[in-house]
């Protein structure tokens, strides 16, 4: 585990020095992540570049300037919402300072790329990488933004998906999701007897990291607000258990022994709270926990099975899913526990349901003719739409922005028991574009993080 938790501290730290803006001008192109399938904008992303003479750790300076274009293609690809031109397409690829800064747009426009990213990667005398891009308007030969970053090579990976996140953000208007990271369940082992770990990774399924080892049986890990801390269930002597970890330290501590079943914790928005559900002689309500003290607060109290509370992001209200209408549904109410309303009124049963980082949309698992869909509706109940269907989709979790909803699909097994591998997926909110991620093992029960920041 200390080697975990080194390797993890690698990852972490905020990069060394910061931003500096180049001015910005009035751009012409703009990304609309609200349509639905709609051709991606044509982007180029030319190579980073470098002294291949400089040597750091790991390769030389013109080295980094690839791979960093290469995760900057990789992550916007995944979007959706851009196509990235072959580099064997572009026109006199010879670069030079005049070239990164004087872009010829004809060349560009020659190609069909409407924005152009390119940029320089030095190395300084401290041994930090100075790491410079722009973004340029191709069809109206501006440049839309410029950023430089000082980094440790180590951190080089980083670096890419703040670059990312700042083109997506220039092209849409929209936060980035790129520099984030996702803990899931990590499953292994034949189906009566799982091994069930703690892991994490990055958005694009990079630095994995077991954190856990198997030993414990541990469910539905959930980000506290600052990134930094996982709350999780974990099964110790088949007691279940509520636990915190910390992500830089590696630490682990109990939140509470908890009499009965406990399930699904989840921070409040603000970070001081902690809710989920717990089940006594059979029967499950909503608690809340106030970390600071470890009070703890009863908001439901019905015959019926409350569980799976998620907070809206004003921490004004909650939403669950229980059976009190004789189905399961998704319900909505103050967080004090007042004015509780059913909000879900299609047919087939609803759950999990996970409010947008937004406020705008709650996220769902929906079960109706043998199917599971992930789903979005407004917090009133109205706009219901399906994204995903399979043999069995659950578990939806958003990325920060609110756009991508990520979720863990099941697929079946065959007659004699064999297959029905668990695999981590995204949609967005068109519901055009699924992707797996790939992980070392199955994988379940995804959660993402904000913003590393």
């Amino acid at each position: 585990m200390e080697k975990q938790v080194k390797f993890l501290k690698i990852l972490i730290p905020i990069i060394a020095g910061f931003l500096l803006m180049i001015p910005v001008s009035n751009a012409k192109i703009v990304v609309d992540v609200n349509r639905g399938h709609a051709d991606p904008l044509p982007i180029a992303i030319d190579d980073l570049f470098g002294n291949e003479r400089d040597i750091v750790s790991g390769g030389s300076v013109r080295d980094y300037g690839q791979r960093i274009a290469l995760v900057v293609k990789a992550d916007l690809t995944r979007s959706g919402l851009f196509r990235v031109v072959d580099n064997a397409a572009f026109i006199n690829s010879k670069k030079s300072v005049d070239s990164l800064q004087n872009p010829n747009f004809n060349n560009w426009k020659a190609i069909g790329a409407q924005a152009l990213m390119n940029g320089s990667i030095t190395l300084e005398e401290d041994g930090r990488l100075r790491v410079e891009f722009r973004l340029w308007d191709v069809l109206g030969g501006n440049q839309m933004i410029g950023l430089r970053y000082y980094t440790s090579p180590k951190n080089w990976r980083r670096i890419s998906h703040l670059i990312s996140d700042a083109i997506y953000q220039r092209l849409t208007g929209e936060s980035g999701y790129f520099d984030t990271r996702v803990v899931y369940i990590s499953e292994s082992g034949p189906v009566l007897n799982r091994i069930k770990r703690l892991a994490i990774m990055d958005q694009d399924g990079h630095n994995h990291v077991f954190l856990t080892n198997g030993k414990n049986l541990v469910l539905t890990p959930r980000f506290s607000p600052t990134a930094q801390e996982i709350t999780y269930l974990s099964y110790v002597n088949d007691n279940p258990r509520v636990y915190l970890y910390n992500i830089d330290n590696g630490k682990q501590e109990v939140l509470g022994d908890f009499p009965g079943m406990t399930f699904a914790p989840r921070f409040s928005p603000d970070g001081n709270k902690v809710i989920m559900s717990q089940a006594y002689n059979g029967n499950s309500d909503i608690y809340v926990m106030e970390l600071r003290t470890r009070k703890i607060q009863r908001l439901t109290s019905h015959t019926a099975i409350d569980t799976s509370p998620s907070y809206s992001p004003d921490s004004k209200f909650i939403t669950f899913n229980s059976d009190r209408g004789g189905s399961q549904q998704i319900y909505v109410m103050d967080s004090n526990g007042k004015n509780i309303k059913r909000i879900s009124f299609g047919k087939g049963r609803y759950s999990t349901p996970v409010w947008s980082p937004r406020g705008d949309l709650i996220a769902f698992t929906k079960q109706y003719q043998g199917k599971f869909y992930i789903g979005v509706m407004k917090p009133d109940g109205s706009g219901e739409r399906l994204l995903s269907e399979s043999f069995l989709d659950e578990g939806p979790t958003w990325a920060p922005n609110g756009r991508v909803i990520m979720f863990f699909r099941q697929h079946p097994s065959d007659s004699r028991g064999r297959g029905g591998e668990t695999q981590i997926w995204t949609v967005d909110l068109t519901g055009y574009n699924e992707r797996q991620m790939v992980t070392p093992l199955d994988a379940s029960d995804p959660a993402w993080s904000p913003l590393i920041r």
